[in-house]
């Protein structure tokens, strides 16, 4: 007995292409927007901590840090709010598991965030643009 064959994917028209691709894009946003806050905000974390535990060590830095005390749990919510933009870009882009360990451990890496936004915003617009041309998208 043989087995039945599979039906074949309904392919997509032109209209849900372009939805798709909207949507994308509008992940593709939110990613590099989010991607460029929490690098920042890294780097401002690592100063702050520079400031406590390097030169806390040897100079009273009690004044400095009533006005740095903020920074961990901003890059803490800021990480979070990070990590669902990736997820959503992620899912949206259908990229393999390296791809989202890869920019989940950007977040936390300083300065590996912003090279890894301008990595994933080329090949994304590159994706994109191809979708694009081949569903006869605008």
């Amino acid at each position: 007995m043989t087995a039945a064959p599979e039906p074949a994917a309904p392919t997509p028209t032109s209209e849900q292409a372009a939805t798709a691709i909207r949507k994308a894009r509008g992940s593709l946003a939110r990613y590099r927007w989010l991607a460029l806050v929490t690098g920042t905000m890294l780097l401002v974390l690592c100063v702050e901590l520079t400031i406590k535990y390097g030169v806390g060590s040897f100079v009273d830095v009690d004044g400095v840090m009533a006005y740095l005390e903020w920074v961990p749990f901003a890059h803490g919510w800021v990480y979070v709010v990070y990590l669902v933009t990736v997820l959503d870009l992620w899912a949206k882009m259908r990229w393999g598991y390296g791809r989202l360990v890869t920019m989940v451990i950007a977040g936390v890496v300083p300065v590996m965030s912003f090279v890894l936004e301008k990595k994933v915003h080329a090949e994304a617009e590159t994706k994109l643009a191809a979708l694009a041309e081949r569903y006869g998208v605008r």
